[in-house]
C-alpha cells in the first residue's frame, strides 16, 4: 500500500504542478518587446527615439530589444510581412486628413504598404473614416475632429513630432528654388538656369532609386519625388498647395461624376500615345494588380486609398474619360495624383510570379509588385537615361513633354540632364553642395547639421513645409499591443518635447495629432504637453512608480521582481 501510494504520488505530481500553474500563474514570463527601426546612417533620429523608448521599457520592467534593419528590410518587415511588435520611423503623412483612411481602415489590415500596417480594426473609426470621405465643409471638419479624438483615445500609433525640412541649394547656377517644393516634381521644374546651365547635380542620400524604379514598390519608395519626374499624373500638387491640372487639361464635376479631358498628343517615353485608356487601366491595375486573375482583388501596395475612391471608369474617347466617385470632391481629386502607367507595359505584369523572389504580401504577388522597372517607361518631364547601382541615376529632359509647349503655363524642365549622385549621409551631401560639385541636397538634412551650414552669396539653406511625422506604431494583431490601454500607457513613456529639443536639436515640433495644423482640433493642440497622453515623468526621465501604477491600472501585473508580466 505504501509503495502504491508513493507511486500514485509520483505519477500525479506533474498533474498537480500543472493545476497549480493554472491557479497560481507563476509560470507567466516577463513581457518581451522588440522595437523595429532603421540604422543611424538611414535615420539617426528614429534610432535614437527607439533607444530612449528602450530605456523607458527597461525602467518599468519590460524586456526589450531593438531590431535595426535597412530601409528596404524595415519596410518589408513592417509594411509587407507585418512581423513586428513596435516600430519607430517617419510616416509619409499627407496634406489632407484623408490619409488616415488609408492608414487605419480595417479592410486594409491584411494588405501591404502604408495602408493600415498596424492591423488596427475599429468599426466606429471605420464609420467615421467613411463619413469624412462623404462630407463637405464644416460637416467634414466635425467628422475629422471625431476621427482624431477617437484615434487619440485608441493610440493605434503615437504621433511624436513633425521635423523641419532643410535643404542646401546653390544659387550661382540656378535660382528660383522657392517656387517648388523639393519633395515634389515642382522642385526640379521651372528653375531659372543661370548662364544657361544644362545639368542639375543632385546630392541624394538614398540609393534605392538606383536599384528599383517601380512606382508601386512600397519598400523602395519614399515620397516618390523621382517617380513624379518620370511619370505624369492627372493632377499635380506643389507641396501643400491646391491641386491643379497636369496631364489633364481640365476636369468638371456633375454630382459624384467627374469628366476629365486629357491634353492632346501626349506620348510615353517609348513613343506610344498616352490615352484615356491608359488612365483607366492605371486605376484598374491599382485596384487589382492581378487584373482579375485572383479569386479576390489584389490591391497595389501604394496608392490604395486613392484608387479605392473610384467606383466606375468609362473611356469616352482617346482624350476623355468619366469616373464616378464614392467620396466628396476633395478626396476624389486626390485620386488624380497617382502615376499614370502605360497599359502596354504593365498589363503583362499582372501575371503571378513563378517561384521564390520578391516581397511576400498577403493578397498575392504579381510581376507588377516585384519588377524593378528598369528602364521605366513613363510620360513625365524627364526620362530614364542610365544608372549605376548604389552610385548614380541620370535622367534627361523629355523634350516632347506637354510643359514644353508655348501655350501651356506650367513649370517645365529647364535643364537637359538631372543627375542624382548617391552619398552615404547628409554630411557628405551637404559638403558637395558647399564645395560646388552639386547644386542641391534632395532630401531633408539631419537636424544636427542645419546649424553647421555656412550660407554665402552662392549657398543657401532652404526651409520647406513638412507633412511627414515621426511615429511609434503598434502591431495590434499581437498581444498585448491590441489592448488600447496598454498602448496609451506606452504613449505616456515618450517625452515628445524632450525628444524634439535633444534628438532633433529643437528643429521639430511635438504633436498629439498627425494632421496638418489647420485640421487639428483645439483639444488636441500642443500646449507644452500632450493633452491626451501626457508624459509620465519630466525632462525625458520616466517616473517609474507612476508608469508602473499606470500599467497596473490598465489591468497588467508585476511579479515580485518588478517585471511586467507577459499576460494579464
Amino acid at each position: 500500500m505504501l509503495a502504491a501510494t508513493a507511486g500514485a504520488t509520483l505519477s500525479t505530481s506533474g498533474c498537480l504542478r500543472q493545476v497549480r500553474d493554472v491557479v497560481v500563474p507563476d509560470n507567466i514570463k516577463q513581457l518581451s518587446v522588440t522595437i523595429t527601426t532603421l540604422p543611424a546612417d538611414a535615420d539617426r533620429q528614429g534610432v535614437r527615439i527607439a533607444g530612449r523608448l528602450e530605456d523607458a521599457f527597461e525602467a518599468v520592467g519590460i524586456d526589450v530589444s531593438i531590431d535595426v534593419r535597412s530601409e528596404i528590410e524595415f519596410r518589408r518587415t513592417v509594411l509587407y510581412d507585418h512581423e513586428f511588435d513596435i516600430c519607430v520611423g517617419c510616416h509619409p503623412g499627407g496634406t489632407d486628413p484623408d490619409f488616415l483612411y488609408e492608414a487605419l481602415y480595417s479592410r486594409y489590415a491584411d494588405e501591404s504598404g502604408w495602408q493600415n500596417p498596424f492591423g488596427f480594426a475599429d468599426q466606429d473609426v471605420d464609420e467615421l473614416l467613411d463619413a469624412q470621405r462623404n462630407a463637405d465643409g464644416d460637416d467634414r471638419r466635425k467628422v475629422v475632429t471625431e476621427v482624431l479624438d477617437a484615434i487619440a483615445t485608441d493610440q493605434p500609433f503615437v504621433p511624436i513630432c513633425i521635423p523641419e525640412e532643410h535643404r542646401v541649394v546653390r544659387t550661382d547656377r540656378f535660382d528660383d528654388w522657392e517656387a517648388g517644393h523639393l519633395a515634389t516634381r515642382h522642385g526640379y521644374l521651372g528653375l531659372d538656369s543661370i548662364a544657361a546651365a544644362e545639368q542639375l547635380n543632385v546630392a541624394h542620400t538614398d540609393s534605392r532609386p538606383t536599384e528599383n524604379l517601380n512606382p508601386i514598390a512600397a519598400d523602395y519608395r519614399g515620397r516618390g519625388t523621382i517617380i513624379e519626374l518620370l511619370y505624369d499624373s492627372v493632377a499635380t500638387q506643389n507641396g501643400t498647395n491646391a491641386l491643379q491640372p497636369w496631364l489633364a487639361s481640365s476636369w468638371e464635376w456633375d454630382g459624384n461624376t467627374v469628366s476629365i479631358d486629357l491634353r492632346e498628343n501626349c506620348t510615353f517615353h517609348d513613343g506610344e500615345p498616352v490615352t484615356a485608356g491608359d488612365v483607366a487601366f492605371t486605376y484598374q491595375f491599382l485596384q487589382d494588380i492581378s487584373l482579375g486573375n485572383h479569386e479576390v482583388p489584389s490591391p497595389a501596395p501604394r496608392f490604395r486609398a486613392q484608387a479605392d475612391a473610384i467606383e466606375t471608369i468609362d473611356v469616352v474617347h482617346a482624350n476623355r474619360l468619366e469616373m464616378t466617385m464614392d467620396t466628396n470632391h476633395t478626396v476624389g481629386e486626390r485620386a488624380f495624383l497617382v502615376p499614370i502607367l502605360p497599359a502596354h507595359v504593365w498589363r503583362e505584369r499582372a501575371s503571378d510570379v513563378m517561384g521564390p523572389g520578391g516581397p511576400t504580401i498577403a493578397q498575392g504577388t504579381t510581376e507588377g509588385v516585384v519588377a524593378n522597372n528598369v528602364p521605366p517607361i513613363g510620360s513625365g518631364p524627364f526620362r530614364f537615361e542610365r544608372r549605376t547601382e548604389g552610385d548614380l541615376l541620370v535622367l534627361t529632359r523629355f523634350d516632347d513633354h506637354f510643359t514644353r509647349r508655348l501655350d501651356i503655363d506650367l513649370p517645365e524642365p529647364t535643364v537637359g540632364e538631372c543627375r542624382f549622385r548617391i552619398h552615404p549621409d547628409s554630411t557628405g551631401a551637404t559638403r558637395v553642395v558647399q564645395e560646388g560639385t552639386a547644386d542641391v541636397t534632395s532630401l531633408p538634412l539631419r537636424a544636427s547639421l542645419v546649424d553647421t551650414v555656412s550660407e554665402s552669396d552662392d549657398v543657401r539653406l532652404l526651409e520647406s513645409p513638412s507633412w511627414t511625422f515621426y511615429f511609434l506604431g503598434f502591431n495590434t494583431r499581437k498581444a498585448p499591443f491590441g489592448n488600447f490601454q496598454f498602448r496609451r500607457v506606452v504613449a505616456q513613456l515618450i517625452d515628445k518635447e524632450w525628444l524634439c529639443n535633444e534628438i532633433f536639436d529643437g528643429r521639430a515640433r511635438p504633436i498629439a495629432s498627425p494632421v496638418p495644423d489647420e485640421w487639428t482640433p483645439a483639444e488636441l493642440e500642443w500646449d507644452g504637453y500632450d493633452p491626451e497622453t501626457p508624459f509620465l515623468g519630466s525632462d525625458g526621465e520616466v517616473d517609474v512608480s507612476s508608469a508602473k501604477a499606470a500599467f497596473e491600472a490598465a489591468g497588467f501585473r508585476y511579479d515580485d521582481r518588478g517585471r511586467l508580466r507577459a499576460r494579464q
